[in-house]
């Protein structure tokens, strides 16, 4: 069987059609959109459309690809791009006809449209000087591949727009059999020229990085510049097209949407209980704090965490119940303490609107036991209480950002780390809380696991 990956970024005209395109293929078992933060509709529809939605660890087409592959099921893997439509009906078997019948390990597309202008202009003249082997491919930069996982997890992915030529390098540095098909006409929309000098760039440094690193003696290669990493600081992915909603509820997780800790789950997991037993218990600084317990983390790859956030039960019900409170007009989200690439996970599977946490840092899939602390969590001037780190800061910025009154607010949380917000917010609800403070400041007290009494709150 086949697995269909398809990298986004803010793909909301096309990315139904190209999913229920995968979907008709017989052979395709799974389609997943491995979404790079988009602010558009994006996730939601690829959800309508039910595929399995990924929040990528880090801003890039080549790091979604990367991380597409350590989720996939199944051996035969086919990258298609989310901004086509039509795609020409036989893509996907002409794509994996070669690895599934001929001995072939790499398939590149090539189509009837002329060639981009950064593949005339850059990709070619290059891989003439230093891959001239490759120069048999039409397109070279072609996104719409497809290969085995098993060779795939050998190999480097650029996380920039040198992605796809890097991957055909890499291939043929290994002496992979490599196949190119033609899949017939297919339109999609041209880069601006803004983007060109970027693209080019990085397509000419993934060659050049790709030539120096290779062995070949006949290249004396002196000293190369570093490829900067593409980083979002994107403070919040809110979907400014949602204009109609004019209240908010806002979720913790852990203990709350997730019936369990996630850091928690994962001390048990992997031993480290008691050094993050010490943390708590020897530090009071909430800075130093976070900063500590990521490194806990270091060397894990986002598969494994994602694994564990799936092991941790949800409420049952939550889907459905957040359904309807958007229906009366809420935007629903969660803030934490935890990670976004954990939160993000939660908040695709349960269907709200966004999620603020803790930006645990990656490279290359692996987590690099860094962390970086929003400004959304940090105290200023306008702050309602004295705490370093609070979560009421970020509740304040999402009522600005989406002109919600305080009173139409509400927020959910088991622990003192909420207390603040259930205190600051129009409404606040201890959830299943052991803490007697939290109980005495909350609004209303819910003591089942349970969000069914939200419909009777949540008018």
């Amino acid at each position: 069987m086949i697995t269909v990956i398809i990298p986004t970024l803010n793909e909301e005209e096309n990315i139904a059609s190209v999913i229920k395109f995968a979907k008709q293929n017989s052979l395709v078992s799974e389609v997943l959109v491995v979404d790079d933060k988009s602010i558009d509709n994006t996730v939601r529809i690829a959800q309508d459309n039910d595929a399995r939605v990924i929040t990528s660890t880090k801003i890039g087409k080549g790091a979604s690809m990367r991380e597409g592959v350590m989720f996939s099921k199944n051996e035969i893997i086919v990258f298609l791009d989310a901004d086509i439509n039509p795609y020409p009906h036989f893509t996907i078997n002409l794509l994996t006809d070669p690895i599934i019948h001929s001995g072939a390990g790499f398939v590149k597309s090539s189509f009837n449209r002329n060639a981009g202008r950064v593949t005339e202009l850059v990709a070619k003249p290059m891989l003439s000087i230093f891959f001239p082997d490759l120069l048999r491919f039409n397109q070279p930069l072609s996104g719409m591949i497809a290969s085995k996982k098993s060779l795939l997890q050998q190999l480097d992915f650029r996380d920039d727009y040198g992605v796809d030529i890097g991957l055909l390098i890499d291939m043929h540095l290994i002496h992979v059999n490599i196949s190119e098909v033609e899949i017939g006409y297919i339109e999609n929309k041209s880069k601006p020229w803004q983007a060109l000098g970027k693209m080019s760039k990085e397509v000419a440094q993934t060659i050049i990085i790709k030539a120096s690193s290779s062995g070949n003696p006949h290249y004396n290669f002196e000293e190369f510049g570093v490829l900067s990493e593409i980083r979002s600081q994107m403070e919040f992915a809110l979907n400014k097209q949602q204009e109609t909603f004019n209240k908010l509820l806002i979720f913790d997780m852990d203990n709350t949407l997730l019936r369990g800790r996630f850091i928690d789950t994962c001390a048990e997991r992997y031993g480290f209980k008691k050094q993050l037993m010490d943390i708590r218990s020897s530090e009071t600084d909430s800075t130093i704090i976070t900063k500590r317990i990521a490194k806990l983390l270091k060397g894990r790859t986002i598969d494994e965490l994602i694994a564990i956030a799936d092991g941790i039960s949800i409420v049952d019900d939550t889907e459905k119940i957040i359904t309807k409170l958007k229906k009366r007009g809420y935007v629903v989200g969660i803030i934490s303490d935890s990670y976004d690439c954990i939160t993000n996970h939660v908040r695709n599977k349960l269907r709200m609107d966004f999620s603020l946490s803790n930006e645990l840092e990656f490279s290359k899939s692996v987590c690099t036991g860094e962390v970086k602390i929003p400004s959304l969590f940090v105290n200023n001037e306008s702050s309602s209480c004295k705490h370093v780190l609070c979560k009421t800061n970020a509740l304040q910025k999402l009522l600005e950002k989406y002109d919600i009154q305080k009173e139409n607010s509400i927020a959910i949380g088991d622990s003192m780390n909420d207390l603040c917000m259930i205190k600051e917010a129009g409404l606040g609800i201890a959830f299943c809380s052991k803490d007697e403070l939290l109980n005495h400041h909350a609004d209303v007290i819910i003591r089942k696991p349970d969000f069914s009494a939200l419909l009777n709150i949540a008018k």
